[in-house]
């Protein structure tokens, strides 16, 4: 470069070793440049809104995308529903069955017993004595607990007509005694006539107000029976009675135990 402020001096030539500062032209050419790299450059800086840091590219990880909305069956865009069963008590525990048995249950057991006891004639835990000045009775021979069938009344089951008809016959014999027993059953009378000597032990049971056995209808079949059961707890040993239930004057007569 030549001088213009010198004409009549020889030219300056400028050692780019001996003055390494940059020039203000050269500044100036640099800060040109770097403005036009910027410009060029279309980096994301720009298109990034204010105040948000710049991310580091490489150290950044990458981020899952989201489950897309409506995978599975089902509807369109819904989330699919997990069916579950209501659950009971009962899918983990086993019921537990009782192995009680109900009233009902008791009952019945206890008649279809009965019945078998009065179809085969069964008299269990009994005795005939003879008492001075009473005659025959019946005896427990064991325990039996109030309620217990303890015998039955056997005899020939009759109606109303047939059994005046037998009544008048026997009393023209006073050595025959009175073992006809009445009763009402389905709005119709009978009556149970033992009169006849046999070896059950129902119709030797004898009579008393404050007996410890008493009377009751059993159907068997559609047949009534006349059972005789016990009223309270009956030890072994105790007599069996029970009241007759005839207060009429002609029985009282006839038969004044009957007023005991």
């Amino acid at each position: 470069m030549h001088s213009f402020l010198s004409p009549g001096k020889a030219p300056l030539t400028l050692s780019l070793e001996e003055n390494s500062s940059p020039t203000e032209s050269q500044k100036q050419c640099e800060v040109r440049r770097n403005l036009d790299q910027r410009d060029s450059s279309g980096s994301a800086e720009e298109q990034r809104a204010p105040n948000t840091p710049k991310q580091n590219l490489e150290d950044s990880t990458s981020i899952p995308a989201p489950p897309t909305a409506g995978r599975g069956k089902g509807k369109k865009g819904a989330p699919k529903k997990v069916s579950q069963r209501n659950r009971k008590v009962t899918d983990y525990y086993p019921i537990r069955r009782s192995s009680r048995k109900s009233k009902s249950e008791l009952k019945s057991e206890e008649q279809r017993h009965i019945d078998d006891l009065i179809r085969n004639g069964t008299e269990e835990g009994l005795k005939v004595s003879h008492m001075e000045g009473k005659g025959r009775g019946v005896f427990a021979d064991r325990r039996f607990q109030k309620g217990q069938f303890v015998v039955e009344y056997h005899g020939d089951l009759v109606q109303m007509a047939e059994a005046k008809s037998r009544e008048a016959t026997y009393s023209k014999d006073p050595a025959t005694g009175c073992y006809m027993y009445y009763f009402q059953y389905l709005g119709k009378t009978y009556c149970v006539d033992a009169t006849m000597e046999t070896d059950r032990l129902g119709r030797l049971v004898n009579h008393s107000k404050s007996g410890n056995l008493q009377t009751k209808l059993h159907d068997v079949g559609g047949v009534p029976h006349l059972i005789l059961v016990a009223s309270r707890d009956i030890q072994k040993g105790e007599e069996l009675l029970y009241d007759y239930g005839d207060r009429s004057k002609e029985a009282i007569m006839a038969h004044p135990w009957l007023k005991h």
